[in-house]
């Protein structure tokens, strides 16, 4: 049976928005990989975090773009394992190598 501190995966738009933004999340893209009509490398910017470590603030429509060009699935934990706390750990997977 799994945990709510287990790694999810998923390529659903909603559930990723709403996992973001439940943690003041919001969808961004690394400054140096953007170029003239591509966000570049997807990251989730959150709002303690400063925008200068070279993250810059996408919409939403552009991040899911992105991600769907790209064929990516989204991994995610809903809570940390040691305190069971809000966990923010997520990462971009390659979709065919996650089903």
């Amino acid at each position: 049976m799994a945990h709510d501190t287990d790694a999810h995966v998923t390529t659903d738009h909603d559930t990723i928005r709403k996992w973001a933004e439940s943690r003041d999340g919001k969808p961004a893209a690394v400054s140096e990989t953007h170029s003239k009509g591509d966000p570049g490398i997807l990251r989730i910017l959150f709002s303690d975090e400063a925008e200068d470590d070279g993250l810059e603030p996408i919409s939403w429509d552009a991040f899911f773009e992105k991600f769907e060009e790209k064929n990516l699935a989204f991994l995610y934990q809903d809570e940390t394992k040691s305190e069971h706390g809000t966990s923010r750990f997520h990462k971009f997977v390659d979709r065919d190598q996650h089903k």
